[in-house]
């Protein structure tokens, strides 16, 4: 299995020399050179197997000869054998006859980005056992992402993290989770700005080849290939669990910087049947004014809202769905986000508008509505959603009009935003026994302009 870039001006690599580099020598974002497949009884019959076999299967499918059968099968008990959850990692609830709930919140930071970056960390440390390396990992984070890669990476002899977070514009719970680590190789900067500016950062980073070698630079963002395979796995479980390949099922998600979605885009790739994909927004509606009107393009600064890791106006991944609809044309990709890039905007052609519509439906919401969204969930199901996923529930509902299951990826426990679930429901969503402690740990903080230079001193600084 190799990988290749959606500019076209990279060389293919293989699984691990992807995983390793999170993003392409050409700024490009790294995609399989064909789809693999599961069987319809390969699908089946993950509705009784434990998640990290399914995550075995289908990591095996996308590393080839990279990873051996034993190498993927201890790269995901390691990632799935701690969860609190230990049977059902993400366990479906369901809300009405039609609708569920895909619980993706039971990680150790109670949110659906360590169910990812938890496969990545024994990969990492597989990768670079192997290499005898040692990187930089630098991540730009929106809330979760941030929390999800220190809980994975602390205290890894052979990584030194560095997270970037747009000050004021996460919850205290999901800064903590970042900032409350003692580990030496985690650093944590509050950047002046917004996360869309520490996005940019990152991705000049690796731009800058002398800088990016100089420190060894790696991602871990939803940019990093091995994130998706990671997320696509639970379509799998999820579908599998209400009568997949047999039943058709949809999915309603939540989403930022469009990973998880392109995740159900993947795993619709591989086999899936996946009746349509509802991308759900906040204010900052990028991805469903782009599915519905064909234009994608930023319009304002970003919107602080409840629902702040879906604050984002530029979705990294939407060039992967971009590069398939139209055709794998990597020069046509290359010069459509360069055009974004230097104006903020581009028109799909209409065979990418079609491919897209094919799959996809969106819907956006606003403040009014997500607090409604939770009140109502908690009154007649007695169920606390977070504001992130009551984007999801409403959305879901509003868009989609098929006839298969919905189900709603829940990608936050509520207690991570308990101002807002409190002043929506007038319950206190309570942190789990494992987190109680959060509050008193002692944090760490560097605070930092959104200045480029000043931040890549800083992550020099500390090789």
């Amino acid at each position: 299995m190799r990988y290749i870039s959606t500019r076209g001006g990279a060389p293919a690599v293989s699984f691990t020399e992807a995983l390793l580099a999170g993003l392409a020598p050409d700024g490009g974002l790294y995609v399989p050179e064909s789809w693999p497949s599961l069987t319809p009884v390969e699908i089946a019959g993950f509705a009784k197997s434990h998640h990290a076999h399914a995550a075995e299967v289908i990591l095996k499918r996308f590393a080839g000869d990279a990873l051996t059968e034993a190498e993927a099968g201890d790269a995901a008990c390691i990632a799935y054998g701690g969860w609190a959850q230990r049977k059902v990692i993400t366990p479906l609830t369901q809300l009405e006859p039609n609708l569920w709930m895909l619980e993706l919140f039971h990680g150790p930071t109670l949110a659906f980005k360590d169910v990812a970056m938890q496969l990545l960390r024994p990969l990492y440390d597989q990768a670079l056992a192997k290499a005898g390396r040692k990187l930089t990992i630098v991540c730009a984070t929106s809330g979760d992402t941030g929390g999800a890669a220190v809980e994975a990476f602390r205290g890894s002899p052979n990584i030194d993290l560095v997270v970037l977070f747009p000050d004021g514009r996460i919850s205290e719970v999901q800064r903590r989770f970042m900032t409350a680590a003692p580990e030496d190789n985690v650093r944590c900067v509050a950047v002046d700005g917004t996360f869309d500016d520490c996005q940019a950062m990152v991705k000049a980073m690796f731009a800058d080849t002398a800088f990016a070698r100089a420190v060894d630079l790696s991602g871990v963002n939803s940019i990093n290939w091995a994130r998706i395979v990671a997320q696509c796995v639970y379509y799998f479980t999820a579908a599998a669990a209400l009568g997949a390949p047999e039943r058709k099922v949809s999915f309603a998600v939540p989403t930022g910087n469009f990973g998880d979605a392109f995740a159900g885009y993947v795993a619709h790739r591989m086999g899936l049947p996946i009746e349509r994909i509802v991308v759900a927004t906040n204010a900052n509606d990028i991805l469903a004014r782009t599915i519905r009107t064909g234009r994608y393009a930023k319009e304002g600064d970003v919107v602080a809202t409840q629902s702040p890791a879906m604050d984002i106006q530029v979705a990294s991944n939407f060039e992967r769905l971009y590069f398939e609809a139209v055709g794998r044309d990597a020069v046509e990709t290359r010069r459509a986000f360069e055009t974004f890039a230097a104006t903020g905007a581009l028109d799909l052609p209409n065979q990418a508008r079609s491919e897209i519509a094919g799959l996809f439906d969106a819907a956006a919401t606003d403040e009014d509505h997500t607090a409604h969204q939770m009140g109502y969930t908690a009154f007649q199901t007695g169920h606390l959603i977070d504001p992130h996923t009551a984007v999801g529930v409403w959305a879901g509902v509003e868009a989609y009009r098929g006839s298969a299951p919905l189900v709603v990826l829940s990608t936050a426990h509520p207690a991570k935003f308990p101002e807002a679930v409190e002043a929506a429901t007038g319950q206190h969503p309570a942190l789990p026994a494992r987190a109680g402690d959060l509050y008193a740990r002692p944090e760490r903080i560097t605070r930092l302009p959104a200045d480029l230079e000043a931040v890549k001193a800083f992550v020099k600084a500390g090789r």
